[in-house]
């Protein structure tokens, strides 16, 4: 059975890609995030569906760490044939680093978004790119949000500007293993994520990862799905005022 690895798994996204990926392709699971209480309950989730499905806890910002998370599940499930890297803040994350304006950005501001957002997926990637150039198969992708080049949202700079450095890579990154067997896909976001549009529905967006693996025909998705009179606001669930 081939395996999917979500780096940054979440109880929305993550698991309806894991769900999806199950059911099209009778994938196995592998869960990598912070939380283990988190990724336990996910992984309890899975199995009551009857998908194989483990965790493997490990944060971003600990390149080694994340590295032998990956590698501890290449080792459970023999391979990690798809990898979607797509960590996301949580409300301690903003506290700690609030987000920054463009007019307003820092050298310090940046780093631990450059950390996060691309230092971890270059991580993770190098760790389970020569498996898939060996098998001759594979498929990555990245998420972001559509602040990384689709749209412009001066609001949100230190994050978009690590995530324009993902995207950045993984569309030169696709050029350079197509050749191999290995698809690299960019997946951008305009949606505000279960709040209630259709197009915004965990399941609904994850049907794109789906289709980048097997498709195989775009390095970039912008799936855009946001109210006609859009204006940035944080999402409730970051909200620190």
């Amino acid at each position: 059975m081939p395996t999917i690895a979500i780096v940054g798994a979440g109880p929305q996204l993550g698991f309806a890609i894991g769900a999806k990926f199950a059911e099209k392709g009778g994938f196995n699971v592998a869960l990598v995030a912070r939380r283990a209480s988190q990724l336990a309950a996910m992984v309890d989730r899975f199995r009551s569906a009857g998908v194989s499905a483990a965790a493997f806890p490990a944060d971003v910002t600990d390149r080694p760490g994340l590295s032998k998370a990956l590698a501890a599940a290449e080792e459970h499930f023999g391979s990690v044939d798809v990898l979607e890297y797509s960590p996301a803040p949580t409300l301690p994350d903003l506290a700690e680093r609030p987000l920054v304006s463009a007019v307003d950005l820092t050298v310090e501001a940046v780093l631990p978004e450059l950390e996060t957002y691309f230092f971890g997926a270059v991580a993770a990637v190098r760790q389970v790119l020569p498996g898939m150039i060996e098998r001759g198969a594979g498929t990555i992708v990245g998420t972001s949000g559509a602040g990384s080049g689709p749209m412009v949202v001066p609001q949100v700079a230190g994050a978009n500007a690590a995530n324009a450095a993902l995207r950045n890579w993984l569309l030169a990154l696709n050029e350079s293993v197509a050749g191999r067997g290995v698809h690299v896909a960019h997946i951008a976001l305009g949606a505000q994520i279960g709040s209630g549009r259709p197009d915004s529905e965990p399941d609904v967006i994850a049907d794109l990862y789906w289709k980048a693996h097997v498709e195989r025909d775009a390095p970039e998705v912008f799936h855009y799905d946001l109210p006609e009179a859009f204006e940035f606001q944080l999402a409730d669930k970051f909200r620190t005022d």
